[in-house]
């Protein structure tokens, strides 16, 4: 089988976005557009990839990591010297050469084959992914002859009137012979409008020089969305969001309303769950079998164990065993484990905690680093005060304990299994095992102490 290379080009500082951020690490659900290219590149199975950095390259290399060979273009002098750039890692070898942007995170592994599969049967020095477009503003276009084959391609800029009329776009997305790419790139020129060398001109080279070009137009325009824009970034982000979305439901999970839900692409949903409008799954969130999330709750990078009912409610890095319920209106902070059958109510923050199975927290409550244990039940308006103005302290508290409402455990403290801690308390020492705490003042009553308030008169 004839040796495969990949070349990604993420160099570019991309001026249209206005950021900061190099354009290629902008996210499309929940990854950056360059690492959706690469996760489709690889599966392919090439045997050398080589990303062309420039602009922002540790952060995109930070990004990337391992899988993938970098080589820098210092300065950026158009798509033909990027490509150049990657001559002495690529240039003696044998083999076929995908070229493609790190800007195009819609593409498609299966597209990739099938442009390989083309290249070969045509038995082609160069082949470009084509594709129509019905506004082809922005793209180079595609210029054949009148039998239809490819001649050259002209970029926007330098396209005349008639030639900015075709609606056949160049991608951006080409196959190669590595070796004959390489010697095409040495006598690509600079002049044109931009003053740059564009990979472009590689095909008028080879035409010139009497080798076969072929163009394989994909069906699929929007699979060739280059970002260049915040308005692209939101389009593309659409378009992967709806594949997304569609692959959960074709695996049996149940979306209410599709354009509103937003789950990014590493998250994992069980079948027979369903989840309402206007949820946000984030990160690397796995939710199991059989379970609700219901409206604008969000989850980022949360475990979710099967039957769990998520009703508006927001986790962060934490885990849900199975059978658990929250919510609504409550809140896990990073690195909470909430257990089997216990219910966290309604207005709850939640954080750095570990709460045992079959324990309730019924409303208004905030429990913060803190290990509660089994059928505890938590009443309403109880605080787990943690920190004492310069270091966080932790509170144990045993199984079956009873904490009632409006108590303050000031941490550190234990309680104890059995231990009962009555209403109003402020705890500030162990309570042991079935001993009841009870820290308030008791209640006063003054008799006709009403006579000496000010108040207004009784009509």
């Amino acid at each position: 089988m004839m040796s495969r290379y990949t070349i990604i080009l993420a160099a570019g500082q991309g001026t249209r976005m206005k950021s900061k951020l190099a354009k290629v690490l902008h996210p499309v659900c929940g990854r950056p557009m360059v690492d959706h290219v690469l996760t489709q590149v690889e599966q392919i199975n090439p045997d050398k990839v080589v990303t062309i950095v420039g602009h922002g390259a540790g952060e995109v290399e930070a990004a990337l990591g391992k899988r993938t060979e970098y080589v820098l273009q210092a300065e950026q002098k158009g798509s033909g010297d990027a490509v150049l750039r990657g001559e002495p890692v690529l240039g003696d070898l044998d083999g076929m050469t995908l070229v493609v942007s790190g800007d195009t995170p819609l593409l498609t592994a299966k597209t990739f084959e099938q442009l390989f599969e083309y290249h070969k049967e045509k038995g082609a020095k160069a082949t470009v992914l084509t594709a129509v477009a019905d506004d082809p503003t922005g793209y180079g276009r595609i210029i054949r002859n009148d039998l239809g084959v490819v001649e050259k391609i002209v970029e926007q800029k330098d396209a005349s009137k008639e030639e900015a009329a075709i609606n056949e776009i160049n991608t951006g997305v080409y196959c190669f012979d590595n070796k004959t790419l390489f010697a095409a790139l040495h006598e690509v020129g600079n002049d044109n409008a931009q003053g740059e060398y564009y990979l472009t001109d590689v095909i008028g080279i080879l035409k010139q020089k009497g080798e076969i070009v072929s163009a394989f137009k994909m069906k699929d325009f929007e699979e060739s969305m280059g970002v260049n824009t915040r308005g692209a970034l939101a389009n593309a982000t659409r378009v992967m969001q709806r594949r997304i979305n569609a692959e959960h439901m074709a695996n049996g999970v149940t979306l209410i309303d599709p354009t509103t839900t937003r789950i990014d692409i590493g998250v994992k949903i069980g079948a027979d769950t369903t989840i309402e409008a206007g949820v946000l799954l984030k990160g690397q969130t796995e939710i199991g079998e059989d379970c609700y999330v219901g409206s604008h709750s969000e989850l980022r990078d949360a475990k979710i164990g099967a039957d769990v009912t998520i009703t508006s409610s927001t986790i962060e890095k934490s885990v849900m065993h199975a059978h658990s319920n929250i919510g609504p209106m409550s809140h896990l902070r990073p690195n909470s484990e909430i257990g089997e059958y216990v219910h966290i109510g309604n207005f709850c923050e939640v954080k750095n905690a570990q709460i045992g199975a079959y324990t309730k927290v019924g409303h208004l409550t905030y429990v913060g680093d803190a290990t509660l244990g089994q059928h505890i039940n938590v009443g309403c308006g109880v605080v787990f005060v943690n920190y004492d103005g310069l270091d966080k302290h932790h509170t144990d508290v045993g199984d079956w304990a009873f904490v009632g409402s409006n108590a303050n455990v000031v941490a550190p403290v234990k309680v104890a299994d059995h231990a009962f801690i009555a209403a109003g308390s402020t705890i500030t020492a162990d309570v042991d095992f079935h001993d009841m705490a009870i820290a308030r003042a008791r209640q006063v009553n003054k008799p006709n102490y009403w006579d000496k308030l000010p108040h207004e008169p009784e009509n």
